[in-house]
């Protein structure tokens, strides 16, 4: 019991510093610089409740089925039409984060060590930070290639251990008093409906976050498989990340309450707003003789371990992402690239490097990426909370809608915060869960429509009149009813293959034959083939598929002179192998069998092992 306790305590550890990225390091100071330490707690704690909720939301789902494999494989099914939006979502923090460390840390640090680098030439400021980012990006992928997240964890204890030394030798040695002014508590804007536009934002933007996050998805997983009370770890997680924030405001707070500080020491950005973001930095650097030597070096070691802990753990959950994707994706262009390169992070944080050197050179500033998750991902968060909770929510996504929804609320969201309007932010944040709310309120009526025409309908059929007419279509033979349509036809994405059991397919019983199940699914394969593949020829074949496995469970008995179809469609593939799933039928819709088998290809001339062929790949797309 106390080891699993212990354990849930490790991964609440690491769940803290996964999630303390660009928007906790540097915009807890941003918040403090803006409002004051009323701004610094309400941000930290909307932020860790988001991260708790996110938690025990997980717990819950992981409870409905049995299993350690439970919340794996609840996330697989749910994440499939969201798997753009979750990249995209880690692609912009891992991007975030890189940014806000080079421009808030190494460049002040630049500065200071090398007079007139901002007056250098561009070549050398583009060498300069491509060599900083390159050292940032590389430690992350060093440390994430050595750890898995089964031992992620005891790497995040250890830098956890030292961040704690870290936090305590600071506070004991600079005793911030700041915390019992009145000033430094209530700042000016507080009073400012502004306030209450960036409180909308973060309680949105933090609330709905975590769910397309996939470092959370993933250690939440991890989690359950090691039989940790999810819910548990995420409290440990959020009071630990609280925690971290307060620090970094205090120290914050302490510089800006400090002489040294006057207001126009903060940058200026579009709009004429000011930022803070690298103000302790400046501070350290400033009084980097007077101040014991360990101090400045223990604040910037501070902000690279928490770094490296949300670059490093971006790195093995992008990974594990990625790898799942490429081993079922159905594209044709996926088949074509080497092993190895798809599900690879490598790509992706080479992307990131690129993004984060336009961005400094373009003056971009943190809260320009922060938009996106206050406005953007909300639509696609909401909506996706709503799939896991509510049940009357499972259609497809309306991906254009989403996207112009989301597109229209960060507009909406910017204008006000460029024209620092709290109004305007307030409505570019709402307005996604507003549409989502409506999305699923309207899915519901349309679901209770229906069931009240389906009622309305079956009681029309008991009509005399209407019952007659019914009959009537139907053609007698003999005195019996023949209802029989045979042949071959596609609905939806099934191929459907429709004939009549005779007695060949019976037993001495009288009932069909087990085995006529399977010779009935293999001609619909066939068929299906000859349809989807009309120019196969065995002579000029470059190709043979063979069947791999046979799988199929026998429901219900069927007899001679029944109407039987056979269903069958390609339900997944990834490189090596494709897999169909069947389904019988007799007249009256009763589900006889069902079952899948999965299909290799082959070389014709010596059977060695090929990957799926493009023109099968081509064939089976629009049937998956």
């Amino acid at each position: 019991m106390k080891s699993r306790i212990l354990n849930t305590f490790f991964w609440g550890n690491s769940v803290a510093l996964s999630w303390l990225w660009g928007l906790g390091l540097f915009f807890s100071v941003q918040v403090t610089y803006l409002f004051g330490l009323t701004g610094l707690f309400s941000f930290a704690f909307l932020n860790s409740i988001g991260l708790f909720l996110f938690g025990y939301g997980a717990q819950k789902i992981a409870r409905r089925d049995k299993g350690q494999e439970s919340l794996e494989r609840f996330f697989k099914k749910w994440s499939k039409p969201f798997r753009l939006s979750l990249y995209l979502y880690q692609l912009l923090a891992l991007t975030l984060t890189v940014f806000a460390t080079v421009k808030y840390l190494f460049i002040p640090l630049l500065v200071s060590y090398w007079p007139g680098w901002e007056n250098e030439g561009n070549i050398l400021q583009i060498f300069s930070l491509l060599l900083v980012v390159s050292l940032v990006i590389s430690a992350a992928c060093l440390i994430g290639e050595e750890f898995s997240i089964k031992s992620i964890k005891y790497w995040h204890l250890f830098v956890g251990a030292i961040i704690l030394v870290i936090i305590v030798s600071l506070l004991v040695y600079l005793q911030p008093k700041e915390i019992y002014s009145y000033s430094a508590w209530i700042k000016e804007e507080t009073r400012k409906p502004i306030f209450l536009g960036y409180m909308v934002a973060i309680l949105v933007g933090f609330f709905v976050g975590p769910w397309l996050d996939l470092q959370q998805w993933h250690r939440a997983i991890q989690m359950r498989k090691e039989g940790c009370n999810i819910c548990s770890g995420y409290f440990f997680g959020s009071v630990i990340f609280f925690l971290f924030l307060i620090f970094h405001g205090l120290l914050a707070s302490l510089v800006f309450n400090s002489e040294w500080f006057h207001s126009d020491m903060a940058s200026v950005g579009l709009g004429g707003i000011r930022y803070g973001h690298e103000l302790i930095v400046n501070y350290m650097i400033y009084f980097q003789s007077i101040l014991p030597e360990w101090v400045p070096l223990s604040y910037y070691l501070f902000i690279m371990l928490a770094v490296l802990t949300t670059l490093d753990s971006g790195y093995v959950s992008t990974q594990w992402f990625l790898k799942e994707i490429s081993k079922n994706s159905t594209s044709p262009v996926l088949s074509m690239i080497p092993n190895g390169i798809p599900g690879s992070p490598i790509p992706t944080y080479i992307l990131v490097g690129l993004i984060t050197i336009f961005s400094v050179l373009a003056n971009v500033e943190l809260e320009y990426f922060m938009v996106f998750y206050a406005t953007f991902f909300v639509a696609y968060a909401s909506l996706g909370i709503a799939r896991c909770f509510v049940p009357n929510s499972q259609h497809s996504l309306p991906q254009v809608k989403l996207f112009s929804i989301g597109a229209l609320s960060l507009v909406v969201f910017a204008g006000g915060y460029f024209m620092q309007m709290a109004s305007l932010m307030i409505l570019g944040s709402i307005l996604p869960i507003v549409y989502v709310f409506w999305l699923v309120l309207n899915t519901d009526l349309l679901r209770v429509v229906k069931e009240k025409v389906e009622e309305v309908i079956d009681a029309a059929s008991e009509i005399p009149v209407l019952k007659n007419l019914s009959k009537a279509t139907q053609t007698a033979i003999n005195g019996k009813t023949l209802e029989v349509s045979t042949g071959s036809h596609f609905e939806d994405k099934w191929f459907v293959h429709t004939f009549m059991a005779t007695y060949s397919d019976t037993n001495s019983v009288g009932n069909v034959y087990f085995g006529v199940y399977a010779l009935w699914v293999g001609k619909t394969r066939e068929l299906f083939f000859n349809y989807v593949l009309p120019d196969f020829n065995l002579k000029d074949t470059t190709f043979l598929i063979l069947t791999r496995s046979f799988e199929h469970k026998y429901i219900t008995e069927t007899r001679e002179f029944e109407r039987i179809s056979v269903k069958i469609r390609v339900s997944e593939y990834n490189r090596k192998i494709a897999t169909l799933e069947h389904q019988v039928y007799d007249s009256a819709g009763n589900l006889l069998g069902k079952g899948k088998q999965q299909l290799i290809f082959v070389s014709p001339k010596d059977y060695k092992l090929l990957d799926i062929p493009p023109i099968v790949i081509n064939a089976f797309m629009p049937y998956m």
